[in-house]
């Protein structure tokens, strides 16, 4: 992860990068420019180059590096003046170290095409749908299970069912659309809501390394959007819950269905025996697992199949690449609400010499008012492939300093 350096080292390195004269790396079109700081650092930058660079223009961002002990630096300042081999730049808000990344990002050369298409099945269906959503494995649990035999599975299921809890109903929103609080919630977030006991309230804290449940937080920012004033917070939520103790529930959990990004319905179980322990997390992760292969159940067979869509390329507009991912942007559309998180692409990198393929994830996405920005890894690329793109890329053999400069540290 990124971290921005703190002031006073900040303006440390600014001031090692004049004594020292540390070169400062820039990459253009496949080339490297090497720039030094003429004066010390005030108001602006001053920057001399060996060489005219093509193409760059007043008010151009640049992102730029250098090596600080074995420790990779980067920032982006605006370009204020140029005037031959001198250039004057905005002095940068932030230091950036610990890079995320594993290679420099650079512009896309003008010789190479890249274009997209999603890996596995896509799907547009009618259930509600999230904007981020996390996969679930289902690991060993599916070997005791037959996801063929749909009619087995449910049977199977309420039979363990039976061992922990008073009652379960199972809810597909094609036959119903969301309209409690507590099927609109879940269909809102994609996550569990539980309640161990209804003489207490929801859980803090979630202890699922990737958060499966609504902790109180949650519930309180859901009931904001509702229109409850944040004085009332409190009492609408013990009201809620005091609704549950009124029909005799103890403990109550309500498990979503997940099918790639939509909530395509849930498990709903509760106890309403006062000699039966509560459910605890492992009975919700548990519940979870079952809900995934129920889904690949009616995936097999044929619940989805209406709904399947045809994976064509699509052309985003790429902003940057490296030799380790790229970030590339889509106008908004149904196609680019898709593009989630841990969404698996095919990337097809096109150059006058050598076409690739490259499997690549989406790591991060944010957006403004009229596109998605897409931050993606590569990943199982063959090493003779990685050393291609790296010399194509930044237009220099991949040497072992290279490697250590672009990769060691960031």
């Amino acid at each position: 992860m990124a971290t921005p350096v703190k002031l006073i080292e900040k303006e440390f390195l600014l001031k090692v990068l004049y004594d020292e004269q540390l070169p400062v790396i820039y990459h253009k079109d496949r080339l490297e420019y090497i720039f030094y700081l003429d004066k010390p650092v005030k108001s602006v930058l001053f920057f001399k180059t060996g060489q005219h660079i093509r193409k760059l223009r007043v008010r151009d961002n640049i992102e730029l590096k250098f090596d600080y002990r074995g420790q990779v630096i980067i920032f982006t300042v605006e370009i204020l003046t140029i005037k031959d081999t001198d250039i004057t730049c905005t002095v940068p808000d932030f230091l950036y170290k610990n890079l995320g990344r594993s290679y420099s990002r650079v512009g896309l050369p003008p010789e190479m095409q890249v274009r997209f298409t999603f890996l596995g099945d896509r799907y547009d269906l009618s259930f509600p749908k999230l904007q981020q959503y996390d996969t679930v494995e289902m690991g060993n649990f599916i070997e005791s299970i037959d996801p063929r035999n749909l009619s087995g599975l449910i049977d199977q299921m309420a039979a363990w069912i039976r061992n922990y809890a008073s009652g379960y109903k199972l809810v597909l929103f094609k036959d119903v659309r969301p309209s409690t609080v507590d099927e609109r919630i879940i269909a809102e977030t994609g996550k569990a809501l539980y309640l161990p006991t209804t003489k207490g309230g929801f859980p803090l804290t979630d202890p699922f390394p990737r958060k499966k449940i609504i902790t109180e937080e949650m519930f309180f920012r859901y009931l904001e959007t509702t229109g409850v004033g944040t004085g009332f917070l409190g009492a609408a939520c013990a009201r809620f819950i005091r609704a549950k103790v009124d029909e005799g529930i103890f403990s109550d959990a309500w498990i979503p269905i997940l099918f790639h990004e939509y909530v395509i319905g849930y498990i709903h179980i509760w106890i309403s025996d006062a000699g039966k322990p509560p459910f605890d997390y492992k009975v919700v992760e548990t519940m979870f697992l079952f809900t995934k292969v129920l889904a690949h159940s009616l995936e097999i067979n044929g619940y989805f199949e209406q709904g399947k869509i045809r994976n064509n390329f699509f052309d985003g507009k790429v902003i940057d690449i490296s030799a380790s991912g790229l970030l590339f942007t889509y106008p908004h559309s149904d196609l680019s609400s898709a593009l989630l998180p841990e969404t698996k692409l095919m990337v097809s990198i096109d150059t006058p010499d050598r076409d690739l393929a490259v499997n690549t994830e989406i790591i991060r996405r944010f957006k403004d008012s009229s596109h998605g920005y897409f931050g993606c890894q590569f990943s199982e690329m063959e090493q003779d492939d990685l050393r291609f793109l790296f010399e194509f890329i930044y237009g220099k053999p991949f040497t072992e300093f290279d490697a250590k400069f672009l990769a060691g540290q960031v």
